[in-house]
């Protein structure tokens, strides 16, 4: 029992902790470098999937307009089963450049990404959402990394304003971690997964994707990824959402994410091969442990209480005991920003969601758009 215990010990460690220290190492110590030798003057294609995004989406597509882009640029609105005047706002601009895609329906976003992207004129695609803002040098960096041609996909940083109640300061901790483990993965060889808000590919590298697809932004780079390709992430190319960090919309958000990557699990087995994918180590410590861990740390609890009383066993009960009054005082108690509180709230949170995220994929394995109705984007 005593063993068992510390191999579960070390499993939560490593993912937690282990992983992205090794991660930060072999950033450092062994860099893939960038080759770029490709024409930086290519035109580009930026594709809006919207949802009744009317009163929002001229300024999204002003946005874009200024941001700085040195070679033709046109922009794809995908007006998915829009009931609001979204479609005639953004032809109200009486610019060019912006080119309107109507599906009288709703289908999705994968199957909007289906259609749109091949209907794109040029090479690059940039993809993103109605709701973010992006910095006016964004697409210059976010692109310019496609000038090696090994690189099929480059993922954005977004920038989500800090929660302003107590429990949301873990999962402000959360996020900025995640940000920097992406960094690493990216210097090292490839992210896993890219930021749905803004990233780009290249247009010949996609494949039409399911249209229950959830996790759109980690199956499009891993699928190029499983090809050869490389992810790389661009911390320079800045998205700005301005939604605030806030516990309870975390959560929905981690939901539907922790959903997608069971879908990925049962979808994609073979990615968890070494044969078949060069970053199935990284798939499995950064997205596929992550789901493993509320699980390990029951497994804790009972081995803890079931283990021979030692003393560092006894030490570990208490910790597990305070850490958790802890997180359940940070849990009733918003208002107190107590890092001390905070952060073990925002942990458990999250891995209260993935228990629910694993329920709620086996009752609805079927049809997973029935967990949700696809909010509108504005």
């Amino acid at each position: 029992m005593t063993w068992v215990l510390c191999g579960l010990l070390a499993l939560v460690v490593y993912t937690h902790a282990g992983y992205p220290l090794l991660m930060a190492v072999l950033a450092r110590w062994r860099p893939r470098a960038l080759d770029p030798h490709e024409d930086d003057k290519a035109g580009l294609s930026i594709v809006v999937c919207a949802r009744d995004a009317g009163a929002a989406i001229t300024a999204r597509l002003e946005n874009l307009l200024a941001c700085v882009w040195e070679g033709e640029l046109e922009i794809l609105v995908f007006c998915d089963g829009c009931a609001d005047d979204t479609a005639a706002r953004a032809r109200a601009l009486g610019d060019a450049r912006v080119r309107v895609i109507e599906s009288p329906e709703p289908r999705g976003k994968a199957a909007a990404l289906n259609e749109a992207i091949p209907a794109c004129r040029f090479a690059q695609v940039v993809l993103c959402d109605v709701r973010q803002r992006f910095h006016p040098e964004a697409l210059r960096h976010l692109t310019r990394p496609l000038l090696d041609p090994d690189v099929m996909a480059v993922s954005g940083l977004l920038e989500i304003e800090p929660s302003a109640a107590g429990g949301g300061q873990g999962v402000d901790v959360y996020w900025k971690m995640e940000r920097r483990l992406r960094e690493w993965e990216g210097r090292y060889d490839s992210v896993i997964g890219c930021t749905g808000a803004i990233c780009a590919i290249r247009r010949a590298a996609f494949t039409p994707l399911e249209p229950d697809t959830i996790l759109d932004d980690v199956e499009i780079p891993m699928r190029m990824a499983v090809a050869g390709g490389r992810v790389f992430f661009e911390p320079r190319a800045r998205a700005f959402d301005p939604q605030t960090l806030d516990p309870a919309r975390e959560k929905a958000r981690k939901l539907r994410t922790l959903v997608g990557n069971y879908q990925l699990i049962a979808r994609y087995p073979r990615w968890l091969l070494p044969w078949r994918n060069r970053l199935w180590w990284q798939l499995i410590s950064h997205k596929y442990l992550r789901l493993a861990v509320p699980w390990l740390l029951i497994g804790i609890a009972v081995c803890s209480l079931m283990a021979p009383p030692l003393p560092w066993v006894r030490a570990l009960v208490a910790g597990q005991a305070l850490a958790y009054a802890c997180a359940l005082a940070g849990l009733l108690m918003p208002r107190l920003r107590w890092k001390v509180l905070s952060i073990p709230a925002g942990f458990v949170l999250l891995q209260w969601s993935c228990l629910q995220a694993f329920f709620a994929f086996l009752r609805h394995r079927r049809d997973l758009r029935a967990l949700w109705k696809t909010p509108a984007r504005s």
